[in-house]
């Protein structure tokens, strides 16, 4: 008799691909909920557009965001897990220096944003990283103490503030900054970790965090004793100077390159200078009111946000030999 011809492999389509994602994330959070029970807040298809600044991105095949003491275990639970099976995790703080794709985010996006707190021990302060900026300032401002006054109004969380180095009007977070709470997943089995900082480590926009793999916990600063009207003054201050630049009239994400020394100027006045203030592509504009932002007018996709920085980096180039490097990230699937 004739055997038959063996059948070919039949290759699962994409559909079958992403339920048979979304069943093994289902069992993992199950199972790091057994673990470790805690509460979260648990989306599939997600728009990540809800969650940043800049009002764009695709969805995230799940988003959960949990909260309470189990954090640290359960998300260390949870990433190690996906791991093993193939899934991307994803660290979302406050979504204030990111642009998704349109496609979105494969995978699993642990959101960090419910995991706040702050305690004070004499004069330093440790926070929580999904704690958001604003509260970290209004927090250390309550204890009259002060040192954090430069981060007031400006938006995210302090754990993406720690892993950027947040920096404005002076100073940045290495100059206050004792160190940090992490879990480092270098290791066969994920380990939590202090890490003292050490400010010869940090650099501009720069942290030890960036590139390596691990979730930054928490952060303890030490802070000075300052009368309590002065740093309410400053914090105002800085708020207004934030508001009267138009940080808040479109959805942004600040700066969108870095300033470099050697430029001899900000960069702002030199898109400014090449007469780039209003430019735009689709719904993404260099703001009329500032050469360093780009705004969401209302209707732009991260393709339009992508193109615009592209272009612009194009022209400055041509213009100047300079190379500017965007402060903003691109996330998600291409």
């Amino acid at each position: 008799m004739k055997a038959l011809p063996e059948k070919p492999a039949v290759q699962p389509n994409g559909l079958e691909l992403k339920f048979n994602m979304r069943s093994n994330i289902v069992k993992i959070i199950n199972q790091c909920m057994e673990l470790f029970p805690c509460e979260a807040e648990i989306c599939y298809d997600d728009f990540m557009s809800e969650h940043t600044t800049f009002n764009v991105g695709g969805p995230a095949d799940c988003r959960i965001c949990p909260q309470g003491e189990n954090f640290p275990s359960f998300s260390s639970s949870l990433i190690r897990m996906a791991r093993n099976e193939g899934i991307p995790v994803f660290i979302l703080g406050g979504g204030a220096n990111i642009v998704v794709s349109d496609k979105g985010i494969r995978g699993i996006v642990l959101d960090t944003c419910a995991w706040k707190g702050a305690a004070v021990n004499d004069n330093t302060v440790s926070f929580h990283s999904g704690t958001s900026m604003d509260e970290a300032v209004e927090f250390a401002a309550n204890q009259g103490l002060g040192g954090l006054e430069f981060l007031a109004g400006m938006p995210g969380s302090i754990g993406g503030a720690v892993y950027m180095n947040a920096r404005c009007y002076g100073s940045e977070i290495a100059d206050v900054l004792a160190w940090t709470q992490i879990i480092d997943f270098s290791a066969v089995e994920p380990q939590e970790k202090r890490v003292t900082a050490d400010k010869t480590s940090f650099g501009y926009k720069h942290s030890p965090f960036q590139g390596k793999d691990n979730l930054i916990i928490s952060a303890t600063f030490s802070l000075k004793a300052v009368d309590l009207n002065e740093i309410k003054s400053t914090i105002e201050k800085n708020r207004r100077d934030r508001q009267e630049k138009g940080h808040y009239r479109f959805p942004c994400a600040g700066s969108a390159f870095k300033n470099n020394h050697e430029f001899g100027k900000p960069t702002g006045q030199i898109i400014d200078e090449l007469g780039l203030k209003g430019f735009q592509i689709g719904g993404a504009q260099i703001a009329p009111f500032h050469g360093n932002i780009v705004i969401n007018t209302g209707s732009a996709a991260s393709a339009d946000i992508r193109a615009l920085m592209d272009e612009v980096s194009a022209k400055v180039k041509t213009a100047t030999g300079f190379t500017l490097e965007p402060e903003i990230l691109f996330v998600g699937q291409e």
